[in-house]
């Protein structure tokens, strides 16, 4: 019980002995950090048109990885190339709509 006891007491004072000692504060024009634990990405995706032959590309990247490609041909309808696991795996979608139906059951009228 004693270890424990010494090993608890002894934790708080490393923590303060690890610290920097040159922090400075941050100017106040600057945006707060995102909270921890958010997997919200901090910018909206970046857009590249490309125009190529009979076909138009839309890149779509968030921090500068390429996730999804909207393809216009000039002739037929526009479809999607979406690397779903981020390991160059492109896959079809003819629409973004995936076709899931979400069960619409009546629980009670009035």
């Amino acid at each position: 019980m004693r270890p424990l006891f010494l090993l608890l007491t002894a934790l708080p004072l490393l923590a303060l002995a690890a610290r920097p000692s040159n922090l400075e504060p941050l100017p106040d024009d600057t945006p707060p950090p995102p909270a921890a634990g958010t997997n919200v990405p901090t910018t909206e995706p970046e857009v590249t048109i490309v125009e190529h032959d009979n076909t138009t590309f839309e890149e779509y990247r968030i921090n500068g990885r390429l996730y999804k490609i909207k393809v216009i041909p000039k002739v037929g309808a526009p479809y999607y190339l979406i690397d779903e696991q981020g390991a160059n795996v492109w896959r079809r979608y003819d629409g973004l709509d995936t076709g899931l139906q979400v069960p619409r059951w009546v629980i009670m009228e009035f």
